[in-house]
């Protein structure tokens, strides 16, 4: 299912292929998300052309709108959005931390009050299952809990419990023909909580493996040490896969630490607010700087965005609240995202990854909520980058 192809000699970066019944993946690779069956202001011709290998779903989302009646009917989610390639689902697990205020975790699911009419819905490691298996998905995710990064460490270990508990239900339900399901390891911060949930999830032998419990609004430091104590855990025959994650620069530095699969909403998410990645960090259209600036968003860009059209352009149809705006920008940034995926797979088969990451860290200026998270963490120990 996963082969390692080549590892980086300066890091622990890995070039690899997993292998999947709707086509093999290349990885490092960047998962656009399609919570609700569509990645947002953006068809499937684009995605395509912008060289999209895989995208990701939502369990608990697509249970609720439109329904596993629906999506039955339609044949499954490929049918029902017309995508021939492979999909990721995740298992509904986030949302047991996102949806904290409308939940009750109990211990053999969660109760939620749905987030559209207060319904009752309970979603456990069955119904996750098999909300996935008629979903169709090519890769499952186990149900997992997700702490808060900030949690005091027993409500960690009773989250870690609960995880594992479930994980081994989950590898126990029917599956989708020729599905993957993937185990997530949780544990916060802490070391030896991680690599215990590690060890018993590797154990049950799953197809893959995700470190879970970061982009939870820890700052940028936390989220990498969360993952150099969790990966050295993680078996080197497996695809990794970082959830929820990140900024570029964030991306290239993970990779850098052995993580092979990511997904992230910022693309799309910041293009609705008019901010545009490029490689020497975000900044806004909208502001005046570009009003009478005739060039492309990012110089040099092959995206439809930059071929045809101009920051005065775009930032005028952001300001006069036209579609065409956010699209082109949501455009720009996911393919901006999925080049710089190209070109880390394209440096680690040259064996010039350590050159390309010092050279696009070096280059990337965060965003000021990114700075902000360093500054507040300074002062936290810090493991070795590629420790």
């Amino acid at each position: 299912m996963f082969e390692l192809l080549k590892t980086d000699t300066g890091s622990k970066a890995r070039l690899g292929r997993l292998q999947t019944t709707r086509g093999t993946i290349d990885t490092p690779v960047f998962m656009p998300v399609g919570t609700q069956a569509s990645v947002k202001a953006l068809d499937n011709r684009e995605l395509l052309e912008m060289g999209t290998q895989i995208l990701l779903g939502n369990t608990y989302h697509l249970s609720i709108r439109p329904g596993m009646d629906i999506v039955r009917q339609a044949g499954g989610l490929h049918r029902f959005m017309n995508w021939s390639g492979p999909i990721l689902t995740d298992s509904g697990g986030f949302q047991v931390f996102s949806l904290g205020k409308i939940r009750k975790v109990r211990e053999h699911g969660v109760e939620f009050r749905s987030h559209l009419d207060g319904s009752p819905i309970f979603l456990g490691p069955k119904e996750s299952m098999e909300i996935q298996r008629f979903l169709g998905s090519d890769i499952a995710m186990v149900f997992d809990e997700c702490p808060a990064h900030d949690s005091p460490v027993e409500e960690v270990r009773r989250a870690v419990k609960r995880t594992l508990r479930w994980a081994s239900e989950c590898k126990e339900q029917p599956r989708a023909s020729g599905q993957l399901v993937f185990g997530i390891v949780q544990g916060a911060g802490h070391a030896a909580i991680r690599e215990h949930c590690a060890a018993e999830l590797v154990a049950m032998n799953f197809d893959g493996y995700a470190i879970g419990g970061v982009s939870v609004g820890e700052p940028e430091p936390e989220m990498f040490h969360a993952v150099e104590i969790t990966e050295p855990h993680l078996p080197p025959g497996k695809a990794r896969y970082a959830m929820g994650l990140g900024t570029p620069a964030q991306l290239v530095e993970l990779v850098a630490r052995g993580i092979d699969m990511f997904d992230c909403v910022l693309p799309t998410r910041v293009a609705r607010n008019g901010t545009a990645f490029t490689s020497a960090g975000t900044f806004a259209i909208k502001g005046g700087a570009v009003k009478a600036d005739f060039g492309p968003i990012e110089t040099g860009c092959e995206c439809f965005a930059c071929r045809n059209h101009t920051r005065a352009y775009i930032r005028h149809l952001l300001n006069v609240n036209e579609i065409l705006g956010l699209r082109l920008v949501s455009i720009h940034n996911s393919h901006f995202y999925l080049k710089v995926m190209r070109d880390i797979r394209h440096h680690l088969l040259l064996g010039t990854f350590s050159e390309f990451r010092r050279e696009f860290v070096g280059r990337y200026v965060p965003s000021e909520k990114v700075r902000a998270a360093r500054a507040a963490a300074l002062n936290r120990p810090q493991a070795p980058p590629d420790s």
